[in-house]
């Protein structure tokens, strides 16, 4: 097949998709567009890299350190726009902040941080990127059905970007591919790394698998279910780019994700739902009693395709805690991989150019940028995401299981990879599920995180339910707790 028609036809089939999902679209605000948008760009490249599109490039660190005025002014849009959107939505933030204080502190250590970093003001230009992270997740969680936004955006980046990276690794092998210094391809397709490839398709697998488990047990009803032809064409591309991308750390989250799910959808935990966190954290002592006793963590790097030191990473953590400069509060906000430090990171690597800008761990990374504080911070208000879900799962189980997901998919993920990132998807899905936006009661009726909303005339509420007009029931799904997710 010719590429210019594998282009006709790719573009064709993301228009398909895009018209059988066209009525889940319904109930969803036009401000969702800001964090697709936002999750675009960070799960392909960056609005620069699309207009002048070509093959992955290696940076110099100076180029990293100034980034492209372009960008910096496409997410500044963004986040200025997100702000508008919730300053519009007259969000209770006395109540939001009270119920996310962990969070918060985090990110107010992290601003305070800026004061002692090499180069503040880089620093402070990625913390109001960080902050527009949570900007986006906001957006998405007061929305008045935050669940189908979610999948709107989910599905819409699926959409578009696994056909596209499909055509880019079969037909323009110069934009979908790249080479390491030994000359082996890596297949990157709309992203600049394998590792990129392996988490978009890892984000979009955990949401359609869960749509495929959880669609009958929604508290929301009928709505926001994925049609039967967009699984049959987007599961098959997805598992192809999965195994293309040799992304090991995707493929071990996505398998675990996959069991938690089918776990999760059993009898014993779905009629029992507080069976289900104690459950896992038992597993979890269990696999760790295992490693201390066997050292099986070895043979799975080894199933994995992977050797026993993690592709040399290992050693370079080894390497970076050393030059930790400050082990309570660290080098400053995501200042740590930067300037003169940086260059010294690449000498001892043997790298001139384009080598490691992570830690390839999230944990680490987080400490070198903000010490023991901040990562103490940031773990903290992780377990307590984690315990408000369990506490949701009586009520909303199919979307606190979804919640209960995405927080094991980033802990997990962070272990070989760094996502506690300004601009990074499992980042941002990190924040919607552990954010807790909280019901306030308006004029006799619940309204969520704090948007005030008038009731209908005639409207009464019953626990559990959603509110009634008149003698007819509001089907309209997602009404009953909007505001949570």
């Amino acid at each position: 097949m010719s590429p210019h028609l594998a282009t006709l036809l790719c573009f064709a089939c993301i228009a398909y998709l895009f018209w059988v999902d066209r009525k889940q679209a319904e109930g969803v605000s036009r401000a969702v567009w800001i964090p697709l948008l936002w999750m675009f760009f960070a799960a392909s490249r960056y609005a620069s890299q699309w207009l002048a599109l070509g093959p992955p490039e290696s940076l110099s660190a100076e180029a990293i350190d100034e980034g492209s005025p372009l960008n910096s002014g496409v997410f500044l849009a963004l986040i200025l726009a997100g702000a508008a959107v919730l300053a519009q939505r007259k969000v209770n933030w006395s109540a939001v902040l009270a119920e996310n204080s962990w969070l918060l502190l985090f990110f107010l250590f992290a601003a305070a941080s800026v004061l002692w970093a090499d180069d503040s003001f880089l620093s402070l230009k990625r913390w109001i990127k960080g902050a527009g992270s949570l900007i986006m997740a906001l957006i998405i969680l007061t929305e008045p059905r935050p669940y189908q936004a979610l999948g709107f955006v989910l599905r819409r980046l699926a959409y578009v970007l696994l056909p596209l990276s499909v055509l880019f690794i079969r037909y323009y092998p110069e934009l979908g591919r790249a080479y390491d210094q030994a000359g082996t391809p890596m297949y990157t397709g709309v992203t600049f790394q394998k590792n990129a490839l392996g988490q978009l398709c890892l984000l979009s697998g955990v949401y359609f698998v869960w749509e495929l488990l959880f669609s009958r047990l929604k508290t929301v009803g009928s709505e926001g279910r994925v049609p039967v032809p967009v699984s049959l064409i987007i599961l098959p591309m997805l598992l192809w780019l999965l195994y293309m991308s040799q992304s090991a750390t995707s493929r071990a989250a996505l398998f675990g994700a996959t069991c938690f799910l089918l776990a999760a959808r059993l009898p014993f935990f779905s009629q029992r739902p507080r069976r289900l966190l104690p459950v896992g954290l038992s597993v979890a002592a269990v696999v760790g009693l295992l490693e201390y006793a066997l050292g099986i963590r070895e043979w799975i790097i080894q199933q994995l395709g992977r050797n026993p030191d993690l592709t040399e990473r290992t050693p370079m953590w080894e390497m970076l805690l050393q030059m930790a400069p400050n082990a309570w509060v660290g080098a400053g906000y995501e200042s740590f991989w930067s300037g003169e430090r940086l260059k010294e990171i690449w000498a001892r690597m043997g790298q001139t150019s384009g080598g490691f800008i992570q830690a390839h761990n999230g944990y680490i990374d987080t400490y070198l940028n903000l010490g023991i504080i901040g990562i103490c911070l940031i773990l903290i208000a992780v377990l307590a995401g984690l315990l408000k879900a369990q506490k949701q799962l009586e009520h909303e189980y199919a979307h606190a299981v979804l919640k209960i997901a995405l927080i094991l998919i980033a802990v997990a993920y962070n272990y070989t990879e760094a996502a506690f990132k300004p601009i990074h998807n499992v980042f941002v899905l990190l924040l919607i599920a552990i954010l807790w936006v909280p019901k306030v009661r308006v004029s006799g009726r619940v309204a969520s995180s704090g948007i005030r909303t008038a009731p209908p005339t005639g409207a009464t509420t019953r626990v559990g339910r959603s509110p009634r007009l008149g003698n007819q029931p509001d089907r309209r799904a997602g009404f009953e707790h909007p505001g949570k997710l």
